[in-house]
């Protein structure tokens, strides 16, 4: 039977983190500071649109995400309800370090608790991550198998790490029993001290060691908009699906049918589409959900929006092959 592979949303609630420190991270930069304040959150509507999209395109959900200090939480526990309805099953979230009541609140909707750790080298996280320590998240992930959690954690290549330091990325993964890893290329933002991305080679070989020592668990590899030829690299190495890819600013793009077919070419069958919208009564699928008459009307409006952008007719050439050596700038 053939292997399967997938593209993972992530669903983001807001823009915002009231830390910004992580050296890495778009947040820490003045320009997003500027931009965007503590009030930049996306809407319900919005959110809940991107969960229908995903749903009715296959895409599965990476999980529910944003900074530190985004929203009262009972307002997530709501959105994560609503998700969680959409999709038809629980989700994952990965919102910072959770208190025991915040994941007990959150239990009925969510099925994993995601730790953004970045990276496992304890002087390189303190010189990278100076406000978000390991520890804190290390013991809500013991607390979340407690309370009957699954759990994972990300981790970002290309901060300064060390072949030899994927040993404490193993003791950790063995330690904390996580039941998936998602990875992330280092995407280098104008502001940040970081100005290349790892070559595809090294990024590859963390998965490929992941996955010969964990050849169980859930690896999701994070792609660039910049950098989607390298596909069947990471698939071949171990990874399960993809990620961090704007499916819909990209919809039915070159880049789109490039992940596609790349996908195919390491011998997955590809779930879902980034490429063919569903022949759906989209209306209908907003008048199925338990929200009030409001909230609906909005997310019709926002849904019609998101559809028209998705619905462009992208031109592909035909003197092109979507292998792995096509150059993507």
């Amino acid at each position: 039977m053939t292997k399967q592979a997938w593209f993972g949303r992530c669903i983001f609630l807001s823009w915002y983190c009231e830390r910004g420190t992580c050296n890495f991270c778009f947040r820490s930069t003045i320009k997003h500071k500027i931009r965007h304040a503590e009030k930049a959150k996306r809407s319900v509507a919005s959110i809940l649109t991107d969960a229908i999209i995903g749903k009715n395109l296959g895409w599965k959900i990476e999980f529910l995400t944003g900074g530190y200090g985004i929203s009262d939480f009972d307002k997530i526990v709501e959105i994560a309800k609503h998700v969680s309805e959409i999709y038809g099953h629980k989700i994952w979230i990965n919102l910072g370090v959770l208190k025991k009541e915040e994941m007990e609140k959150l239990a009925p909707y969510v099925d994993g608790i995601c730790a953004s750790i970045e990276t496992l080298e304890p002087k390189l996280h303190d010189s990278v991550c100076p406000d978000k320590p390991i520890e804190p998240y290390s013991e809500m992930l013991c607390l979340a198998q407690e309370l009957g959690f699954k759990t994972s954690m990300t981790i970002v290549i290309g901060l300064g790490e060390k072949k030899e330091d994927f040993e404490l990325l193993a003791d950790y993964i063995k330690k904390h029993k996580l039941s998936q890893t998602t990875f992330y290329a280092l995407k280098p933002v104008k502001g940040t001290p970081y100005t290349e991305s790892p070559e595809p080679e090294y990024y590859a070989w963390w998965i490929e060691q992941t996955r010969k020592r964990f050849p169980d668990m859930t690896i999701m590899a994070g792609l660039t908009p910049r950098r989607v030829d390298y596909v069947k690299h990471l698939l071949e190495a171990g990874a399960d699906g993809v990620t961090k890819f704007p499916a819909v600013a990209q919809f039915n793009s070159e880049k789109a049918h490039m992940i596609e077919a790349q996908a195919r070419e390491a011998g997955r069958e590809f779930l879902g589409s980034l490429t063919k919208l569903p022949e759906i009564d989209w209306d209908r699928e907003v008048e199925k959900l338990d929200l009030d008459s409001d909230l609906k009307q909005k997310i019709k409006i926002k849904l019609n929006q998101y559809l028209k952008r998705m619905q462009k007719k992208y031109v592909h050439s035909t003197k092109r092959s979507y292998g792995t050596n096509i150059p993507v700038t």
